[in-house]
């Protein structure tokens, strides 16, 4: 499979539309996006020996990990695939080993590569889905059988049919006259609400189940049976009543799985993993027990490290759809690392993961740019959510600002969670406003400074902290320190302004500096 030529300024500029920041980690898939590029352009003998560096991002949660990751893969066309190393355990206990990583990966690339494929035979299913639904609109009628043990069918493939006589007449002239206006109704959707009766490939049938435990895991041995019990049991079908316009999607859709050819579809999803899929292993720091006395849940962590060695150091790996190497497969791992730290994991895996980048915490100013620059951004999606329902919203400079210093102080005052506070301060801000949307009809709502004070004051009121915070402005306003303290302690206040009384003394604050 040949990788699109991205290079690695526009790999970085294409994050950049839908995350804010952290710089480093940018650059540094980017690189490794651009190396398999390259590693497809040396001479053959060469390009075995050339490894992917795998990355380790270090970072709290909600800066973006996760979705570098994510968006990396998207952007590569690529399979992807995100786990959490924290429920995988060692082999002997009881949970999903670890090259479950591998069979997950290679059925999201089967899917893959099916909608690929089911596109490209779109033309020729959609062709045959219509015979069917003409078939079905103008079935073609049966004569009773004929004595000598003839039925009337015999002459129907020819185009004929029996008259009362006994004698076949020719009916195909008018019958493809009817067909073809048929054809042109229903290519013009004059059809779509008309209901038909159509045999469709039964998808959900009931078919036998069984629970096998093994230390393959249960889920692997699943499969497996389903497959071998699928090639022994015969296709079910259902005869269905609807609609032409959703007939018609599922009989492309059934079409186009008979006119794919699944020896292909396996053998390029297997290539598209082996060389080019991307595994996210989130919560690496999880299985990091460090020098601590491994006992209860820590005695299965560092087996875990040791059962991913193989698979990110490069193995082979058997699944339903045949061997897979992972020489090639690019492994993102990341993790918070409050407690445990990367030197904490066993030598070996550390020394699978070359390239340490850290990702910063997000601040009042990131959350600014997240609100806003994102193609993606939170406000367009909640603008467009809400217009839907005739309601506009329209943000301000200074509500936006404000929703920032928001999540900015309630993360500094409880856990911080990154960027995923915006989603809960913006679902606290427009709670009414989506509540009663559908009654309001068309009507536009400014979300400005005050909106979001008069929403969003109590979800951060400190009584205790804003008593301190005000007991200090009061001293340095008082001119015991200067105006450079003075400016000091309104950039204080400017942090914690969170109710009307904190307003007030910024405020008297900003007019004693004008004195």
């Amino acid at each position: 499979m040949k990788l699109r030529p991205f290079t690695p300024r526009e790999v970085v500029s294409e994050l950049d539309r839908y995350i804010v920041g952290q710089r480093e980690a940018k650059r540094a898939v980017a690189i490794a996006l651009r190396n398999r590029w390259r590693r497809q352009q040396v001479p053959e003998e060469l390009r075995d020996e050339i490894a992917p560096k795998n990355i380790i991002m270090i970072g709290p949660t909600g800066v973006g990990k996760t979705e570098v990751a994510r968006r990396l893969a998207k952007l590569a066309q690529a399979p992807f695939l995100k786990v959490e190393a924290s429920k995988f355990t060692e082999v002997g206990y009881v949970g999903r080993d670890v090259e479950s990583i591998i069979r997950d990966l290679v059925d999201s690339a089967m899917a893959m590569v099916l909608e690929e494929e089911k596109q490209a035979v779109r033309a020729g299913a959609e062709h045959a889905a219509e015979e069917r639904l003409l078939d079905a609109l103008l079935p073609i009628p049966r004569a009773p059988a004929q004595p000598g043990g003839f039925e009337a069918g015999g002459f129907e493939a020819g185009g004929f049919e029996a008259d009362p006589h006994g004698e076949p007449t020719t009916s195909e002239p008018a019958a493809g006259a009817t067909r073809d206006k048929l054809r042109a109704m229903l290519r013009a959707g004059r059809l779509d609400e008309r209901e038909i009766e159509l045999e469709l490939e039964d998808a959900t049938g009931v078919s036998p189940t069984m629970s096998i435990f093994t230390p393959q895991g249960v889920e692997e041995m699943g499969m497996q049976f389903k497959d071998l019990l699928g090639g022994l049991l015969p296709h079910r079908s259902r005869r269905r009543r609807m609609k032409v316009a959703a007939a018609r999607d599922a009989l492309v859709a059934e079409e186009a799985t008979r006119l794919v050819d699944m020896e292909r579809v396996r053998e390029i999803a297997v290539e598209r993993v082996e060389q080019t899929a991307i595994v996210f292993i989130d919560e690496i720091d999880k299985v990091a027990g460090g020098a601590r006395e491994r006992t209860g849940a820590d005695v299965s962590r560092e087996g875990v490290q040791r059962d991913l060695l193989p698979i990110v150091e490069g193995s082979t790996v058997l699944t339903k759809h045949g061997p897979v190497s992972t020489d090639h497969i690019l492994f993102i791992a990341a993790g918070a690392f409050h407690v445990a730290k990367p030197s904490d994991l066993i030598p070996e895996l550390q020394g699978r993961f070359p390239i340490r980048v850290e990702l910063s915490s997000l601040n009042r100013e990131d959350f600014i740019r997240i609100l806003t620059e994102p193609q993606n951004s939170l406000v367009l999606q909640y603008t467009e959510l809400l217009k839907t329902e005739n309601v506009e919203l329209a943000f301000t400079d200074d509500g936006i600002h404000a929703i920032a210093n928001f999540a900015a102080l309630v993360n500094e005052r409880t856990d911080n969670i990154g960027a995923r506070r915006l989603h809960t301060i913006m679902e606290r801000l427009l709670d009414e406003v989506s509540f009663d949307a559908p009654d309001l009809g068309a009507i536009r709502i400014v979300i400005d400074e005050k909106f979001v004070r008069g929403r969003l004051e109590d979800l951060v009121e400190d009584p205790a902290t804003q008593a301190r915070a005000l007991e200090s402005i009061d001293k340095h306003v008082n001119g015991s320190k200067g105006l450079a303290s003075a400016a000091a302690a309104i950039d204080v206040i400017e942090l914690d302004r969170c109710t009307p009384e904190g307003v007030k003394r910024l405020e008297a604050a900003k007019a004693a500096l004008t004195k």
